[in-house]
């Protein structure tokens, strides 16, 4: 059967597609670098005809003219999933609102009905001939969100990569109403990330953790991005992939013979992720490559799912944790800078998992104008998002070594994350933690 036809049919400019959008709409934009950045600008070209209109995207990698065009809000009201750097300049300004997650009940939301996009906006690949537009880097809630949608736009770009599943990695001509051919530029870059001693030493200590045959999750960062350049150049054999965000050190650890997933339990041979986010090297690996499999998120970052593997390592970086062993990894007192995303998931998945090891890392301390200030502090400041709750964190790592939580006391859980604080703030944090009758002592304090 030909799509041609229906194809033709719905073909329109982007200035004509966002013409269905009326005052009062929701308006649900892409994920990461599927975001359109065309429709946004035809959106915002209508600006003066509509008002409280709200947007809202996952983790949208660029500023949304949307945005820029209207400082008092009046007209459109944006909304993240998950802040990107962008979306966090913007919160600044007090022009972008955080959407509280636990992402791997996000397609959930649809499905129950507690949010009903008014209309969808997505960039994908080009038509098959079967009539399907592939979702390229971004499946995760994608899907989901368009069938909810009671419209969809697709732009679609000839140079984005084919991402094969998998499952609900595509949008069928049916369940599309206009069709934008777009400027086929090239999907965005993440910058390369710089990393210091302290970081690399971090990496080295869970190097040490890592056995063959591990299960791999790698969260965003900096720490996670050093550790991945690692195992792709250290000896480890026959990893497996199951993560949610695929980054250029996959590539590597692939190309270099380290992963071949061949001892998983569930999608063997698979790397399986949800999206993908790095350089054109990421991209061109992704084109039709059946080694990648991509998935909704509801599917890779399901704690239950992810248990199914053997010896899953999850690693994450966090900004702050507490002596009670409370996790911040996504904002700075009341100041919202990434997201829970699936570091939670990824944690509580990885302890079910038999033999496996959900890390927290995070260096100890930064250290400004000659001042240590202490990333493991007494407690979290006012406003601070406890991203991993101190029942499921498992295991802390800082430069000074490995802070184990479960099973351990209010006192133990302070005593380990003591040991592994910068040495010029661990009398403080003793102090600090018989003030909050957390202390008892009875060890002495690792050298």
């Amino acid at each position: 059967m030909s799509f041609r036809k229906e194809y033709e049919k719905k073909i329109v400019t982007a200035d004509e597609a966002v013409k269905i959008i009326k005052s009062g709409d929701v308006v649900h934009y892409g994920e990461f670098m599927m975001n359109s950045q065309l429709l946004d600008a035809a959106l915002a070209k209508r600006k003066n005809e509509l008002k409280d209109v709200e947007i809202r995207s996952m983790c949208c990698p660029f500023v949304p003219l949307v945005v820029q065009q209207d400082p008092d809000r009046k007209h459109f009201i944006f909304n993240d999933w998950h802040f990107s750097s962008a979306s966090r300049k913007s919160h600044d300004k007090n022009l972008c609102n955080y959407i509280p997650i636990t992402y791997h009940e996000v397609n959930g939301f649809f499905e129950k009905g507690y949010i009903k996009p008014d209309v969808a906006m997505i960039k994908v690949a080009p038509m098959d001939k079967s009539g399907f537009f592939n979702l390229s880097t971004s499946n995760s809630l994608t899907l989901g969100m368009c069938e909810s949608s009671k419209a969809v736009i697709v732009e679609v770009n000839e140079s984005v990569p084919k991402c094969l599943g998998g499952m609900r990695e595509s949008i069928h001509i049916s369940q599309v109403d206009y069709i934008v051919h777009g400027d086929n530029k090239q999907l965005l870059s993440l910058p390369e990330t710089s990393s210091t001693d302290v970081d690399r030493k971090v990496a080295e200590i869970v190097m040490k953790e890592i056995p063959d045959r591990a299960c791999l999750q790698l969260g965003i960062g900096a720490m996670p991005n050093i550790i991945g350049k690692m195992i792709a150049e250290s000896d480890l054999q026959d990893l497996g992939i199951h993560t949610e965000m695929l980054v250029d050190s996959f590539v590597d650890m692939y190309n270099n013979g380290r992963i071949t997933g061949k001892h998983k339990s569930i999608d063997k041979g698979k790397m399986v992720y949800t999206f993908a986010m790095g350089t054109q090297k990421l991209y061109d690996f992704l084109d039709n490559n059946p080694v990648c499999a991509s998935y909704p998120v509801s599917y890779t970052n399901d704690p239950f799912r992810i248990s199914q593997n053997d010896n899953v390592i999850a690693i994450n970086n966090a900004v702050e944790v507490d002596l009670y062993g409370q996790v911040c990894s996504e904002s700075s007192g009341m100041r919202q800078i990434s997201g829970t995303g699936g570091q939670f998931d990824f944690i509580f998945g990885a302890y079910r998992s038999t033999g496996g090891k959900g890390f927290i890392c995070l260096k100890s301390a930064n250290i400004v104008d000659g001042k240590v200030i202490s990333r493991i502090i007494p407690t979290l400041p006012a406003g601070a998002t406890v991203t991993v709750p101190r029942s499921i964190a498992s295991y802390v790592v800082t430069e000074y070594g490995i802070a184990m939580l479960k099973a351990k006391s209010t006192w133990q859980r302070a005593e380990e994350l003591i040991n592994i604080a910068h040495p010029a703030v661990r009398d403080d944090l003793v102090r600090m933690a018989e003030q909050q009758k957390i202390w008892v002592r009875r060890n002495k304090l690792t050298a």
